[in-house]
């Protein structure tokens, strides 16, 4: 059994303990959090996203969380205060520690292996299904962003197959946590305005931050984000130049074997012209949209659906997983 810790409890902390939660190889043993138990308990149990889910209070200190049957409930913000009794692994979720110097001060008693929830100034960054296969051992790293999963996915299939000579991508993303429900100051001034009444531009590192898992695109690619007023799944726009012209049937059977072979469970392709929310909850990195595909001779672009939360999140558990076999 892979025992292991969370530090932070925002929206993909919860999200990881909901997964781990239900997993037979894996188990939470602590969490650390600056929400009191109670609050904590009310957030894993109840979630206007993903709904409900199986957890209950033991004592003061302890929850039962699905299948981790005794979790300790931590709430310290010094790093160097904490204990995460014999967790082998913390899956870091605060969003305040996204720098290798910084997540390693984790790496002390039990604790062998941390993952940052986000991209990570100077750390191994690892998209699991596309790169995870070349993870050496390394301590400390990073499971990039929710945007990254996706891009990188259904770039691995475009590149293996045609060839990426270049690209731009734009992710219509659900708003998140980092924007304001009404109009307060922000350090970005767009994020400043009404999440839930206004499309925003803004910017993302996922398409440069491709080159830390595919090297042979770094330099390539790049992007831009719109985040619009959805509480969650997003959807990836790519238009690449490919090394060559190529039709659209030739793209959907590439996707269609990747779905059932290298990218199984990872990837899937979606027949039935499905909306957003249909997607909450989805376990893929990537959901391709066949329907929606436009090839101009060897540019082509393409649309791919992601869970933002969830989604994300399983491939965080996954990669620690990884990590700990």
């Amino acid at each position: 059994m892979k025992k292991v810790a969370i530090n932070g409890t925002g929206r993909i902390g919860i999200c990881a303990a909901r997964i781990i939660g239900r997993r037979m190889d894996m188990e939470i043993v602590a969490i650390n959090s600056t929400a009191d138990i109670d609050t904590l308990l009310h957030l894993i149990r109840h979630d206007s996203v993903h709904k409900g889910y199986d957890a209950h209070k033991i004592d003061e200190e302890t929850l039962r969380i699905g299948n981790s049957k005794t979790v300790k409930i931590l709430s310290n913000r010094d790093i160097a205060q904490l204990d995460f009794l014999d967790a082998e692994a913390v899956i870091e979720c605060t969003g305040k520690f996204t720098a290798l110097h910084k997540a390693s001060a984790h790496l002390k008693g039990n604790i062998k292996k941390v993952i940052i929830s986000a991209a990570a100034e100077n750390t191994p960054t690892f998209v699991y299904g596309v790169n995870h296969t070349q993870y050496q051992g390394q301590d400390v790293i990073s499971n990039a962003s929710c945007t990254t999963n996706c891009l990188a996915t259904i770039a691995l299939v475009l590149h293996q197959n045609f060839g990426i000579e270049s690209g731009l991508m734009t992710t219509v993303h659900s708003y998140t946590n980092d924007q304001n429900l009404l109009d307060v100051k922000h350090k970005d001034i767009r994020r400043a305005r009404a999440a839930g009444m206004n499309m925003i531009p803004t910017s993302t590192g996922a398409a440069k931050a491709i080159g830390l898992v595919m090297p042979e695109l770094n330099g390539k690619l790049n992007g831009t984000s719109i985040r619009v007023p959805t509480p969650d799944v997003s959807i990836v726009d790519l238009t690449a130049n490919l090394s060559k012209a190529i039709t659209k049937e030739v793209i959907h059977n590439a996707f269609e074997e990747a779905q059932n072979t290298y990218l199984k469970d990872l990837l899937f392709v979606d027949h039935e012209k499905c909306v957003s929310s249909d997607f909450i909850g989805s376990s893929y990195s990537a959901i391709f949209v066949p329907d929606q595909t436009l090839v101009l001779g060897n540019c082509v672009k393409i649309l791919a659906w992601y869970d933002n939360e969830m989604g994300y999140s399983h491939r965080l558990v996954d990669m620690c997983a990884y990590m700990l076999d």
